[in-house]
């Protein structure tokens, strides 16, 4: 690795680089009228509320779809107009706007949010019982579009909203600014970016253009915003700037929690709870489910890693009795583990279940498409899928993807660690973490930086956490110096090395405790 070494100011010229143009204001954020068909969806459900017409939502059990639906339902709301509110159960029901959830629903207007695009089945179910379908999704659309009354994607071929790595939230926050526009409301679409920006960071979503103005504005929302939830987050995070990691690894896992592992419903009554008492029942329940997952995750992985084929380019393993709610983070553990795709397939009845995640630039979403003559559904993007197929079928799958994946460069299977460069640890200071925060927020396009700290002396390990699993190292950056800086690694049980030295890269952070603020290293990978 030639890298070079950084001061602070070749480190902001650095990171100025990534932005091309100057930041984004909300005012800049395209009209979403040029979301294709969105002007006449808005219009259609405009109509049945002046009509008073029954009108159903039905969102999706992650982050993203649990985001989308408390949006519309805290808009409906605010109308104020009754919505009955759907997220599909993950073990009952499947994905999306399924003919299983049709059964349930009685209703004139379906409208669906961050699913629907591969709802052939459904759209011919709504069309035969004469209900008029609107499809608001983020996700590819595939070679065949389901029959519904409007489609509202960014994707769509003919679409030209002019920045379309949008999440679900967003096509929904966008669609029901029009809606407010077609009934002349009195409601701020700004109250909102809360519960947006948790969803663009959770869908990592990249923080670039809109996304990053509205990331950052619902940031400090989160901060002020007399939303029960919010009040909520902000007294469990307890810190005076909340930024997007706080959110990735702090508040994301929670509300995604209900859906992997039980009812996607808890995490929606949390964020639509109306007093911070019944916020604060839900949140404590999100707490427990997220305590359960990080268990279930824990043992499946092991039982996981013990079916890993390492001779290939696409590790697929299946296993009876794996809990379905957490195979799509094992499937990201697996990646990390021996850095490549990773299907992860739970089986049951002879039928298999599983999800899919990538490495570095390969899209898992071509390679699975590829194969589909092996399943029986599948969905997804460049980063991470889902699918389903006959548990007969799995090792005919494994090998045909594996055949697929030969044909890719294999530059594309490196990971995107990028190292920024070498920094002294003289210049570790509270003025270098003012000058990191300036380019907040982090995350999918614009990464924390990394730094790499090479040969430095190891003077002193110490293990913490309850389990002592977590590692504090103490080094010397250059044998001559006094200074010495501490790195933690989380789950790592670091011994001291023959040569007492370590090689690592690592992302400063910020730490604060009892109100004081300081600098904080925390080890990526060590090499």
């Amino acid at each position: 690795m030639n890298l070079e070494n950084l001061t602070k100011q070749s480190l902001h010229e650095l990171l100025s680089a990534r932005f091309s143009k100057e930041e984004k204001k909300l005012s800049d954020i395209p009209n979403p009228a040029l979301l294709s068909n969105a002007p006449e969806a808005a219009q259609r459900i405009a109509q049945a509320i002046k009509a008073n017409k029954k009108i159903t939502l039905v969102g999706d059990y992650d982050v993203d779809g649990v985001s989308s639906t408390a949006i519309v339902v805290d808009f409906f709301r605010q109308i104020p107009y009754p919505l009955e509110a759907i997220i599909p159960n993950r073990f009952r029901d499947g994905y999306g706007v399924s003919p299983n959830v049709l059964e349930r629903i009685d209703a004139d207007l379906v409208i669906t949010v961050d699913n629907g695009i591969s709802a052939v089945g459904a759209a011919q179910i709504c069309k035969e019982r004469g209900i008029d379908l609107i499809i608001t999704d983020h996700h590819t659309p595939g070679d065949i579009l389901p029959d519904a009354t409007f489609i509202v994607d960014p994707k769509l071929s003919q679409c030209t909203y002019p920045f379309k790595e949008i999440c679900g939230a967003q096509v929904a926050w966008l669609l029901m600014g029009l809606i407010k526009k077609e009934l002349n409301l009195q409601i701020d679409m700004r109250q909102f970016l809360d519960i947006l920006a948790i969803a663009i960071i959770a869908d990592i979503m990249p923080l670039i253009d809109i996304n990053r103005t509205l990331v950052k504005e619902g940031l400090k929302l989160i901060s002020t915003s007399q939303r029960p939830s919010s009040i909520i987050i902000r007294d469990f995070l307890n810190k005076s700037v909340i930024t997007s990691e706080d959110i990735a690894f702090s508040i994301a896992p929670r509300i995604n929690s209900a859906g992997r592992l039980e009812d996607a419903s808890i995490a929606l009554e949390f964020y639509t709870a109306k007093d911070t008492n019944t916020a604060y029942k839900q949140f404590e329940l999100l707490g427990q489910l997220n305590e359960l997952r990080k268990e279930t995750e824990a043992e499946t992985t092991k039982k996981a890693i013990l079916e890993v084929n390492e001779e290939d380019l696409v590790i697929v393993v299946s296993g009876e009795g794996w809990h379905e709610g957490v195979v799509g983070i094992i499937a990201s553990r697996l990646v990390d583990k021996f850095g490549k795709p990773a299907i992860v397939l739970n089986v049951d009845n002879a039928i298999a279940k599983g999800s899919a995640r990538s490495i570095g630039d390969v899209s898992i979403y071509e390679l699975i498409k590829e194969n589909d003559s092996y399943l029986d559904k599948f969905g997804g993007h460049k980063m991470a899928a889902g699918m389903g197929l006959q548990a007969d079928n799995i090792a005919a799958f494994r090998e045909a993807i594996n055949e697929s994946a030969k044909k890719i460069d294999p530059k594309d299977f490196e990971p995107k660690e990028m190292i920024s460069g070498i920094l002294d640890t003289d210049d570790i200071d509270l003025e270098l973490l003012g000058l990191l925060e300036a380019f907040e927020p982090y995350g999918e396009a614009n990464l924390r930086p990394s730094f790499l700290l090479k040969d430095a002396q190891v003077v002193n390990i110490k293990l913490m956490g309850a389990d002592k699993s977590h590692s504090r190292i103490e080094v010397r950056q250059y044998p001559h110096q006094r200074k010495t800086v501490e790195i933690i690694a989380f789950r790592t049980v670091y011994e001291m090395p023959e040569n007492k030295k370590i090689t690592c890269s690592y992302k400063v952070a910020k730490n604060e405790f009892n109100g004081k603020v300081n600098v904080q290293l925390l080890c990526n990978k060590i090499y």
